[in-house]
């Protein structure tokens, strides 16, 4: 049996973040998911959609809308989302509340994938992984572990993800 094809939407947040020397802003650079899957050397079957390319403390509920129907309407029952990690827990919720029959994992990064110590790698490849292989809902993949969106919060303190 061939297994789905995983729909990765892109929304920007840090994972997709690059340092800009002259202005020492972070920015969104165009050729960072292309890098990304490069060094991970993946070689499970992707399609990648771009959704937005927003900082998540920028997203509104209007983008929250746009993500769900970009979730609606792509033709994989499988999905991987990458997001800023400050406001990931209200995306998902807004995702989970729609019911989809369809597997929901967002991921990101607390450092760019562009710079050292990044966990941007690891936590895609866990996304990836977890997107695989749990049942229809809606999760959070983030410090080695998923979450299911309404059971994490971000603790702001520890730089990690747990369950409330």
């Amino acid at each position: 049996m061939k297994k789905s094809k995983i729909a990765w939407l892109a929304c920007g947040g840090t994972l997709e973040k690059d340092y800009n020397e002259l202005t020492g802003e972070l920015v969104f650079p165009s050729n960072v998911l292309p890098k990304l899957i490069e060094e991970s050397r993946l070689t499970i079957d992707i399609d990648i959609h771009r959704v937005m390319m927003k900082d998540s403390l920028e997203m509104t509920d209007d983008d929250r809308q746009i993500l769900l129907k970009s979730v609606s309407e792509v033709d994989s029952n499988r999905i991987l989302i990458t997001h800023g990690t400050d406001t990931m827990v209200d995306s998902a919720l807004v995702l989970q509340q729609a019911q989809l029959a369809k597997t929901i994992v967002l991921t990101g990064a607390m450092r760019p994938f562009a710079l050292a110590k990044s966990d941007a790698s690891f936590n895609l490849g866990c996304a990836l992984a977890f997107s695989q292989t749990l049942e229809s809902g809606v999760y959070i993949a983030m410090n080695g572990q998923y979450f299911p969106a309404d059971e994490v919060i971000k603790n702001r303190e520890l730089g990690v993800f747990q369950r409330r």
